[in-house]
């Protein structure tokens, strides 16, 4: 799910950077240094919509850099239990198969696909019904719920099923070929 909350950072900056364009570099460093990095707390941040404000700088002794407040407002990515998502699968064995949804990355066991499905192996390895109408395999687009997330201080994991109603396969490149 996403959100769009504040949130603060200090930001330290070289001398080099202090003139007219202090404000916009300090912006700048603060986009480059925070979006697509992850904190187990807020989940990801997508991007930085705004700057609210930026305190007064503190000098470092002996440095000469400055640490800056920042408080901001960020677009965040955080996945939870219960969730459903469309997802990309990244990788197919015979132990289930991996999926991406930006930038989480979620594990459906074999346990979690419906009973129907066999695990085919060979060149490019998928789960396919038994009619051969329905095939899982790498870069197909899956629906999934997320039934168990593991967050880290710079990683969220998670498990997810696609057996019940209304989840599975939503597109299969392997269709049009």
């Amino acid at each position: 799910m996403f959100f769009h909350i504040t949130l603060e950072r200090n930001m330290q900056l070289h001398p080099r950077h202090f003139g007219p364009h202090l404000r916009d570099k300090l912006v700048a460093k603060l986009m480059k240094d925070v979006e697509g990095t992850c904190s187990g707390r807020h989940g990801f941040v997508v991007a930085i919509t705004g700057v609210e404000d930026i305190g007064k700088g503190l000098i470092r002794e002996g440095t000469g850099f400055v640490t800056f407040p920042v408080k901001y407002q960020a677009v965040v990515f955080r996945p939870f239990k219960g969730e459903i998502l469309e997802a990309v699968v990244t990788m197919v064995n015979k132990m289930g198969f991996f999926a991406e949804a930006g930038p989480v990355q979620i594990f459906v066991s074999n346990h979690l696909i419906p009973d129907d499905m066999e695990f085919q192996s060979g060149d490019m390895p998928n789960y396919t019904t038994s009619d051969g109408s329905v095939k899982i395999q790498k870069d197909s687009e899956v629906r999934l719920k997320i039934i168990g997330t593991r967050v880290d201080a710079t990683e969220i994991f998670c498990i997810g099923t696609i057996k019940d109603d209304f989840l599975g396969v939503i597109n299969d490149p392997g269709a049009s070929a």
